[in-house]
């Protein structure tokens, strides 16, 4: 009887153990490095293209309207916008009708509105008008994704992870990081959090957006004016 309660532990203690997250390849952490090294070169102050002015819940509301919307158009609408909500408080405060005006041309004017506005409530009331650093505290929010609270905890607080745009999953692909056809926002910040440490996560984001933006776009894309195209697997095929 000793001896099978011993196996017993030992099968658990093995099956515990092939449940841990296997460590990123060699050839993945080297690409990573290179990657981030020459990205830093290139966009030594790289930073959020959404205008907050190192205000949070700017940062929080910018956020949330830029979702199928331009960072340009939000950046557009803002001075007026917060005009008249400079803070949660008087977020929640506002009329609802009066809100989705504000925001109209940025589109889906009023599920994002109706969000706004009951995040600003919760802020006020529950977190005294500030925004919560821990994940779970943001993704209870309305409207709030892993992709929102990426953003908000790495340009903010300096933690959290990968913020996985459109542009972000686009480029990382083409470079080799995982196959092209991926798509799912989840399994690519599974694959590039360890990749990236988490101090420089928020950083290597904003830069991987600007190479999109600039020189990798989804068509068109001229791969031998790329400044990593030597780094870059997809064009290797195509040069």
């Amino acid at each position: 009887m000793p001896m099978k309660r011993m196996q017993s532990k030992d099968k658990t203690k093995k099956s515990t153990k092939s449940k841990l997250p296997a460590k990123p390849a060699k050839k993945l952490r080297a690409l990573a490095e290179a990657v981030s090294s020459r990205l830093t070169e290139l966009y030594p102050d790289a930073a959020c293209a959404l205008q907050y002015e190192g205000d949070p819940w700017r940062l929080f509301v910018m956020a949330r309207l830029s979702a199928q919307c331009t960072d340009k158009r939000v950046n557009e609408i803002s001075p007026a916008l917060f005009a008249e909500i400079p803070t949660p408080q008087a977020a929640a405060q506002i009329e609802l009708s009066r809100l989705e005006d504000l925001i109209r041309s940025c589109g889906l004017y009023r599920e994002k509105a109706k969000s706004i506005r009951e995040s600003a409530r919760i802020l006020s009331d529950r977190y005294g008008g500030c925004i919560p650093r821990e994940e779970e505290e943001l993704l209870a929010l309305p409207g709030v994704g892993r992709k929102i609270a990426n953003l908000l905890r790495g340009d903010l607080y300096g933690c959290g992870g990968v913020v996985c745009d459109t542009h972000f999953i686009r480029v990382c692909g083409r470079l080799g990081f995982y196959p092209e056809d991926v798509r799912d926002p989840l399994k690519v910040e599974r694959i590039l959090n360890p990749l990236i440490p988490e101090p420089d996560r928020s950083a290597f984001c904003h830069r991987i957006v600007l190479v999109g933006r600039e020189h990798c776009p989804a068509r068109g894309a001229d791969c031998s004016v790329c400044p990593l195209s030597d780094l870059c697997t997809h064009a290797a095929k195509h040069t």
